[in-house]
């Protein structure tokens, strides 16, 4: 039988078992750069709609979403304020140092800077625990999830699947809002 999503393949994931359970973990990471202590993107065995499945997370802090809320909400800002705004990239020479910003991207870095610490600042901004749900996906069934949790590790990971998969998760629909964390003043303690 061909499946048009291979992540619902029983040869799939009769193959991610086995790769599972020779590593004694629950879930796989799909190795990305993006992967961090506050975002993991990994598949794990689950059903939906009475079906084995492989589901593909990505999981990620509350502080995470947040802030990725905050960022967004900036630059649509400065795309409203500047007409020629495009996304700064900020670009190495031959030597591997820095590029210089043109003035008009300082302006916006600067202008971004500013509205992000107000949003902070005023708590303007506020986000909840959620998972999305996207049977749409091309591989398996893809789930968007962000908890309230300082870091995503193996111990985090373990209990969302345990949880997801016995329907024993509960989200904490408290609204929460975040700042950003000056890694300078973190270094002086």
């Amino acid at each position: 039988m061909n499946f048009a999503n291979s992540g619902f393949d029983p040869e799939t994931i009769s193959q991610l078992k086995a790769e599972l359970q020779k590593s004694k973990l629950p879930f796989k990471v799909i190795h990305d750069e993006e992967n961090s202590e506050e975002f993991v993107n990994f598949y794990f065995l689950g059903k939906y709609e009475g079906k084995e499945v492989v589901y593909d997370t990505a999981l990620y802090t509350l502080r995470l979403h947040h802030a990725s809320e905050v960022y967004e909400i900036a630059e649509h800002e400065a795309a409203k304020k500047f007409p020629n705004f495009k996304a700064i990239n900020y670009e190495e020479d031959e030597n591997g140092n820095m590029k210089p910003l043109t003035p008009e991207e300082e302006e916006i870095g600067w202008f971004i800077t500013e509205l992000i610490m107000e949003m902070e600042e005023e708590e303007s901004v506020k986000v909840q625990e959620f998972i999305d749900l996207d049977t749409n996906h091309d591989y398996g069934v893809g789930l968007d999830v962000s908890l309230n949790v300082e870091q995503i590790d193996e111990e985090v990971i373990i209990k969302f699947i345990q949880e997801f998969n016995d329907d024993t998760l509960v989200l904490d629909d408290t609204l929460y809002s975040f700042m950003t964390e000056d890694e300078e003043f973190d270094d002086e303690d």
